[in-house]
């Protein structure tokens, strides 16, 4: 039976993006938005960037619920889900629904400790942050990740003093490795930077390291990671690991539930193993095969997967940092240094010589070439790979 009532729980960019899609592929249906914020959605790779140095002071979506005919409910949290009953519980009341959205998110993590730490997800979190970057503050970043490097070049601009704790041996070595990872160490020359470092906890005042030592500090920042926002659904009966579980069709364990962006783990063909993709280019595209997912009639033509290269970008101390693809530890990194110093990229092959992953800087025309080499399925001759003037579909 055709859906009457759609819930989607969460009030972020795929959650718009799914009632919007919901509306073009033809549902005339009730649709109800649940949002913990209050905030109508909005776009979040701003936050960082622009709303953080005070070039922005919001990042709203073009997102009319009237026209899409949504009833929204902002500034409400969900609390549980019942599938057998089909009802959401939330801390307004209780919704039925035919078919459930869950874009939720993700949350930050925490560290121990009573002391004050700011951590940037939402708009008021930005909002928040900006007012305490002020020139003169003593600013500790936990965590030398892309969130943390974006924090770090904000809070430089507005005149503060850095020093960022990394546990690992330099930036974002667990998602890069470390041999690339300590390519990027340069650019933290303004930022005292205390690498292999870890972290007790936050106190008033700063923070204590494991090693017994503090850190004082006016403004404390977390950037450790996030945790998908699951805890709510503990006990729906959800397959979880790490994020909703779902297929490649976005469909969770529950045929009637599906899962978007940040909260969902979903089952990748292409790499024969379920992604967890935390970027805004996964926001912006899964909502198109989670609307048709939803909507789709078993006597039609079959669901095409929704299996996408991951991509996303971070701009950080004056470098546009890109990356598509998804590496493993096993994967062989091949270097692309141009020799006129214009930039930097790095290419990531597997054992038996497929590329599965290129980081790109300052070099935004290489990324078009990589995602369509990787799309192909390619095999480069690491040898012409190294050149950068060959491209990554000719090597």
């Amino acid at each position: 039976m055709a859906p009457e009532r759609i819930v989607i729980v969460g009030g972020g960019l795929a959650a718009a993006r799914v009632c919007q899609q919901l509306r073009v592929e033809g549902f005339t249906g009730e649709l109800v938005l649940v949002g913990a914020e209050t905030h109508l959605p909005y776009d979040r790779p701003p936050l960082s960037k622009d709303v953080l140095v005070g070039k922005r002071d919001e990042s709203a979506l073009r997102f009319d619920p009237d026209a899409l005919a949504i009833q929204l409910r902002l500034g409400i949290e969900a609390t549980a889900l019942d599938t057998a009953n089909h009802t959401v519980q939330t801390t307004g009341s209780e919704l039925d629904f035919d078919r459930l959205v869950l874009a939720t998110g993700a949350t930050p993590i925490r560290l121990p400790g009573d002391g004050e730490q700011l951590t940037l997800r939402t708009l008021d979190d930005s909002l928040r942050l900006r007012e305490r970057l002020q020139p003169g503050a003593r600013v500790v970043v936990i965590g030398a990740s892309w969130i943390g490097a974006e924090v770090a070049t904000a809070a430089l601009s507005r005149g503060s003093s850095v020093t960022c704790v990394e546990a690992g041996p330099a930036p974002c070595a667990q998602a890069l490795g470390v041999d690339v990872a300590r390519s990027l160490l340069p650019w933290w020359r303004d930022v005292d930077i205390l690498l292999d470092t870890p972290v007790e906890g936050v106190v008033p005042g700063g923070v204590m390291l494991r090693d017994g030592r503090e850190l004082l500090a006016d403004v404390v920042v977390t950037g450790v990671g996030v945790r998908p926002t699951t805890g709510w659904l503990v006990d729906s009966g959800l397959e979880l690991r790490r994020g909703v579980v779902v297929d490649e069709h976005l469909r969770t364990s529950d045929p009637n539930i599906v899962a978007v962006g940040d909260v969902a783990a979903r089952w990748s063909p292409r790499w024969q193993a379920h992604v967890h993709v935390e970027h805004w280019d996964e926001a912006v595209t899964a909502p198109t095969a989670a609307a048709r997912t939803l909507l789709h009639d078993p006597s039609s033509d079959e669901l095409a997967p929704h299996d996408p290269i991951p991509y996303f970008w971070s701009d950080q101390f004056g470098h546009k940092v890109q990356y598509v693809g998804h590496h493993t530890e096993d994967d062989t990194v091949v270097w692309r240094d141009p020799d006129d110093g214009t930039g930097r990229a790095v290419a990531w092959l597997t054992p038996d010589g497929r590329l599965t992953a290129v980081l790109a800087v300052d070099r935004p025309k290489e990324l078009v070439q990589a995602r369509r080499a990787i799309a192909a399925g390619a095999s480069p001759n690491p040898q012409r790979l190294a050149d950068p003037a060959i491209s990554y579909v000719d090597a």
